[in-house]
């Protein structure tokens, strides 16, 4: 079977970039090894972000918040494009933006905080610090513990059940062919462009998007491609049962691993990267020890908790790199092979990046003027 691209991946990277490309006339199959949004896209707990990542600007410090900072821009301009995406697609994302808030339990907390909110507010991304009186009155359900914080109008949360299903069900009206239980085995460049070995046969284009997140490392290997900064990192994330309304916010502690917040039906997921196991059969399981640090500091940030059940936790492969930074463009010792990779925040990341892919794929600028000099891929 013959295509103009063929998409390798079918979360939420894969079945946007079909999407868009579809919309601008492009002929797409798409191949997925197992089904669709069944990875990390459609296990992820929904958080919008857009702030810098506390935890590893405290490790890794200003040096590498400076090198990251312009990542900020694309995560600004994906929620953008969140706020009309479920109208574009007709459906229900479950898109809400009330704010993300980083509280501080100590007075370094609140230094860090602030030299961080520098580099964001560079990047024109909004943010307010807040002390003791703010947190009391904008988020009465934290702890008196914490101390201040700052607060991100533009973060929230969406459905990651209904994100990547959705750019599918519009990819597919577009005239895109998605064929899912297709594991790619092999990839050929030839005069013509690529031949994609599958379970399923062969499938030929002149282009390849690699959208296959933790997989991507693997499948660049196929042709002699090393993306050795590509990896996967088994992390956890746990729902209580449904509640009144509590937490609007997207909330995060500086002090500790936290990302809390509400979804539609009332329930709370609580997560924050802890790590997961790798069970007996290569796939991530919960760790009971991550489980129980991460109800106690969310229990330390939200004293309500202790009335609340948690009714499961459940672990996924989230893709990562050391850098932070994704990986957004064409290999250049490979023309028509491109990449797709947005570590740790691919959620949010999920529309921006493929549409950068997409205008790239069929030789068009960054949209909305963006500089992907820091993204591009170094091989």
């Amino acid at each position: 079977m013959t295509a103009d691209v063929i998409v390798i991946g079918g979360g939420l990277a894969g079945c946007a970039t079909a999407y868009y490309l579809a919309a601008d006339g492009v002929d797409v199959t798409l191949l997925e090894r197992f089904d669709l949004n069944t990875l990390a896209s459609g296990s992820n707990a929904g958080s919008l972000h857009a702030q810098i990542p506390h935890d590893p600007f405290v490790r890794l410090g200003e040096t590498w918040a400076a090198s990251y900072a312009s990542t900020v821009g694309l995560l600004a301009k994906s929620i953008e494009i969140w706020r009309g995406l479920g109208d574009e697609l007709g459906a229900d994302l479950e898109v809400k933006l009330r704010g993300g808030l980083l509280v501080a339990r100590t007075p370094y907390d609140m230094r860090a905080i602030e030299r961080k909110a520098r580099y964001e507010r560079e990047q024109g991304l909004e943010i307010q610090l807040f002390d003791r009186a703010d947190i009391a009155r904008e988020a009465p359900y934290v702890s008196e513990e914490m101390i201040g914080g700052a607060f991100c109008p533009d973060e929230g949360k969406a459905n990651p059940f209904a994100a990547a299903p959705a750019f599918a069900r519009v990819a597919r009206q577009r005239g895109v062919r998605i064929e899912r239980q297709t594991a790619v085995l092999g990839i050929e460049r030839t005069n013509q462009g690529y031949d994609v070995a599958t379970s399923k046969g062969k499938f030929s284009a002149r282009r390849v998007v690699n959208a296959a997140g933790s997989d991507a490392g693997r499948i660049a290997e196929m042709l002699g491609i090393d993306l050795a900064d590509v990896q996967g990192f088994p992390i956890q994330v746990s729902a209580t049962e449904k509640v009144g309304p509590l937490i609007p916010h997207l909330l995060y502690c500086a002090s500790d691993k936290l990302t809390l917040k509400q979804n539609q039906v009332g329930s709370l997921l609580i997560g924050g990267g802890w790590e997961a196991n790798i069970g007996p059969h290569g796939t991530p399981v919960a760790n009971p020890e991550s489980l129980s640090k991460n109800m106690g500091v969310a229990l330390s940030v939200v004293p309500a908790l202790r009335d609340i059940k948690v009714l499961r936790t459940w672990a996924a492969i989230v893709n990562g790199t050391e850098d932070w930074k994704p990986i957004l463009g064409e290999i250049r010792k490979s023309p028509g092979f491109f990449v797709n990779f947005f570590p740790w925040m691919g959620f949010t990341a999920g529309p921006i990046a493929a549409r950068i892919v997409a205008n790239l794929v069929q030789g068009k600028p960054a949209p909305f003027d963006i500089d992907l000099t820091p993204f591009l891929p170094k091989t």
